[in-house]
């Protein structure tokens, strides 16, 4: 192994990293999960937003997220990685709290990084957004009616 190769963690610890950075970016301190982030990402979004580029538009993306964040106890468990070359796929479960109505709800996801130089330099996401509707607005079941 050359020193080049070991000078940066690898992807999948990259990945880690900035999972395990979702709390604190909730809570807007996003500087130690920026420095995970290369300046020149492109953060493939997809739908009506398509790709956005570079670290700025990343940091926007965050400070939406904690600003508008209408969720708490936020966590996330990595499930399953896997990495081949400079790439790195986490399949995931969310966990969260709705603050409005205290509903809890469970989801999987999947995401994908591509790294370079011991930052992430592509990024794509999948959430379960259907479930996570899904368990946030069902009705509590009523007890059974007595007569």
């Amino acid at each position: 192994m050359s020193q080049e190769d070991t000078a940066h963690p690898g992807p999948g610890e990259i990945h880690r990293r900035c999972v395990e950075s979702y709390a604190q970016v909730l809570e807007g301190r996003l500087e130690d999960a920026l420095k995970l982030i290369d300046p020149e990402v492109v953060d493939h979004r997809g739908g009506t937003q398509g790709d956005h580029r570079g670290r700025e538009a990343w940091r926007q993306k965050w400070e939406q997220m904690s600003a508008s964040s209408a969720f708490h106890d936020v966590s996330v468990t990595i499930e399953q990685n896997v990495v081949s070359g400079d790439t790195s796929v986490n399949r995931y479960t969310i966990r969260g709290t709705a603050t409005d109505s205290g509903r809890r709800y469970e989801v999987l996801g999947l995401d994908m990084v591509r790294v370079r130089d011991g930052r992430i330099l592509e990024h794509w996401a999948l959430l379960d957004e259907d479930a996570m509707r899904d368990q946030l607005a069902r009705v509590p079941a009523r007890p059974p009616h007595r007569s």
